[in-house]
């Protein structure tokens, strides 16, 4: 088992990453990598990234790296448990580069979208602390949702009704708090 993960071995992984790499791409940070590095949690246990596109000489500099730096860095984003919501690219936020590798995190609404189909505890924290912080709206939410919705039916392990309710619930809650407060 390897230790957790925190902000500045992340900042670590990043430059070397940016130094391995044989070419350009893009890498995409989703789950508990972009809650270090915006900073509503203080470590995580893996590093879920997307590939897209897919940096040239990546793969050997992830496996080196897994190693010298004891990080599990699994290939994960919100695309492997949902339908790509439209226009994903153009709301993943900009975090920087390192060498030819531009560092984002992934699409916010579609990491709170991806949160809410699984509704564990940490997940529903994370999905509160990304809307606290300004990284997704409701409408977002609420419009990317029915974007998806007739491509769930491609996901089988999901339930299309279960997770239309626990979006709408996260949203009147949401509402609810903001009327209150």
């Amino acid at each position: 088992m390897r230790p957790n993960v925190d902000s500045q071995k992340l900042e670590q992984l990043m430059q070397v990453l940016g130094r391995e790499a044989k070419g350009s791409g893009c890498i995409y940070f989703t789950g508990g990598a972009s809650a270090l590095l915006i900073g509503w949690r203080g470590s995580t246990v893996d590093v879920d990234i997307r590939l897209d596109p897919e940096p040239p000489g990546i793969f050997q500099a992830i496996a080196k790296l897994k190693q010298e730096l004891n990080i599990n860095i699994e290939l994960a984003s919100p695309q492997d448990f949902l339908p790509p919501l439209p226009g994903w690219r153009d709301r993943s936020v900009f975090i920087g580069t390192q060498g030819q590798i531009s560092f984002y995190h992934y699409d916010f609404t579609a990491q709170a979208l991806s949160k809410l189909s699984r509704s564990f505890d940490r997940d529903i924290q994370d999905v509160q602390a990304m809307y606290e912080q300004k990284l997704f709206s409701l409408r977002e939410l609420r419009d990317c949702f029915e974007a998806i919705a007739p491509e769930l039916i491609r996901f089988p392990s999901l339930d299309p009704d279960r997770l239309r309710s626990r979006v709408e619930k996260f949203i009147a809650h949401c509402e609810l708090s903001s009327e209150e407060g």
